[in-house]
C-alpha cells in the first residue's frame, strides 16, 4: 500500500459512536496452542494470529495462564511485540497473570497483568507496574469493594472478565463487581472491565447489569482458550487438562467452566441479541473500548484521521467478511 491512496466506496462505517454512510480512505497505509508451552511457542504464536485474521481480529494480547516460574522466562522472550500482517494480527504485548518480576523475568514484552489486590505487597506491586506503563487488571481474586478501591487508587484501571473468578455481588459488600458503581473510583478514574459473552459465562441478565451501570467501562472479551477450533475431548491449557462438551470448556473431570472457545464476533452478536444495545456500541466495546483501557485509542479502535489502517468488514449480519491491517487486506472470506 505504500505511496497509494485508496478509496473504499459506498460504506456504512463505525464513527464517533455511530454507522455513518461515507467512503474510506486509507493512507500508505485458540487452534491447539497454548502459549505456556516454551516447546512451540513461536509457532502456536503464528498459528493463533493467523487464525484470528479470519474473525475479525487485527490486535491482541496473548494470554499466559499461571505457570511454574521456569516457564515464564522461556516463554515471554519468544512472544515479542509485532506488527500485524497477512501472516497473522498484530502482538501489542503479552497479558500475564505472576505479578512478582523474579517469576517473570523480563518484563518488557508484558502489557497487562492481572492479579489478586487482597494478597501482600500488591500495593507496592501495582505501583511498581503501572510506573513501567503496564496495565494492571484485578481478577481471580476474594477482595471485597474496599480493597478494590484502594488497588483502583495504587493505579489498577482493569477488571479480568467481570462476575467470574471473583467474590459475587452481595448486597452488603458487592466485591470488585461494586468498582462498576463506586463513588469513590469515579472520583479517581475511569474503571474498565472485561465481560465474557459467549452464552455460557454470563447471564444476558448479568450482560445487561453491567452494560446498564457502566457502559462506558465495558470491554468484551472471548476468554478464549488454546482448544477454540479443535473437535470435543480433553486439552491441556498451561498445566491443566481441559474438556470440551457441547463447546463448553470445563476443567476435565469437573463442572468447573475454564474460558471459552467462543469468536469475537460472535461474542459481538451475543452482546447486541443480550442487551439490544446499538450495534455500534457493541462494535466499540470490542475495538474501541480496549484501545482505550490499554492507552492507545489514537492508533488503535477508530478510523479517525492519522490511526493505523486497521479494519474489518462485516455483512449485514455481522459475519467476517475481509480483515485489513495497515492498509492491507490480510484475510478475505471465500464463502
Amino acid at each position: 500500500m505504500k505511496n497509494h491512496l485508496t478509496q473504499f466506496v459506498n460504506c456504512e462505517v463505525l464513527r464517533d459512536h455511530k454507522i455513518i454512510k461515507e467512503d474510506l480512505w486509507i493512507v500508505e497505509g485458540g487452534q491447539g496452542y497454548d502459549f505456556s508451552f516454551p516447546e512451540n511457542t513461536e509457532e502456536g504464536v503464528n498459528v493463533v494470529s493467523k487464525s484470528l485474521l479470519r474473525q475479525g481480529v487485527t490486535s491482541y494480547c496473548p494470554t499466559l495462564v499461571t505457570s511454574p516460574k521456569e516457564i515464564y522466562h522461556k516463554v515471554l522472550p519468544k512472544i515479542k511485540k509485532r506488527r500485524g500482517d497477512k501472516n497473522g494480527a498484530t502482538i501489542l504485548g503479552v497479558h500475564g497473570i505472576s505479578t512478582l518480576e523474579e517469576i517473570y523475568g523480563s518484563l518488557d514484552n508484558v502489557k497487562i497483568i492481572t492479579l489478586a489486590p487482597e494478597f501482600e505487597n500488591s500495593t507496592e506491586v501495582i505501583k511498581a507496574l503501572v510506573e513501567r506503563k503496564i496495565v494492571v487488571s484485578l481478577g481471580h481474586s476474594t477482595a471485597d469493594l474496599a480493597v478494590g478501591e484502594e488497588a483502583v487508587k495504587d493505579g489498577a484501571s482493569l477488571i479480568t472478565h467481570l462476575f467470574n473468578a471473583m467474590l459475587p455481588f452481595h448486597h452488603r459488600d458487592p466485591g470488585l463487581v461494586g468498582l462498576l458503581a463506586s463513588t469513590y473510583v469515579s472520583n479517581l478514574k475511569r474503571i474498565y472491565f472485561g465481560i465474557i459473552s459467549d452464552g455460557i459465562h454470563t447471564h444476558p441478565a448479568a450482560l445487561r447489569i453491567a452494560y446498564r451501570i457502566h457502559p462506558k467501562g465495558l470491554i468484551l472479551v472471548t476468554d478464549a482458550i488454546s482448544a477454540t477450533g479443535l473437535e470435543e475431548g480433553q486439552h491441556k491449557i498451561g498445566q491443566m487438562a481441559v474438556e470440551i462438551i457441547d463447546s463448553k470448556a470445563y476443567v476435565a473431570g469437573t463442572n468447573t467452566l475454564c474460558g471459552s472457545t467462543t469468536s469475537m464476533i460472535e461474542c459481538v452478536k451475543l452482546f447486541i441479541s443480550a442487551t439490544g444495545c446499538p450495534p455500534e456500541y457493541a462494535l466499540e466495546a470490542a475495538s474501541l473500548h480496549p484501545a482505550k483501557a490499554l492507552g492507545i485509542e489514537n492508533e488503535k479502535g477508530t478510523l479517525h484521521f492519522g490511526a493505523d489502517a486497521d479494519f474489518v468488514f462485516l455483512t449485514s449480519s455481522f459475519d467476517v467478511a475481509s480483515t485489513w491491517i495497515a492498509g492491507d487486506c490480510v484475510y478475505e472470506c471465500r464463502a
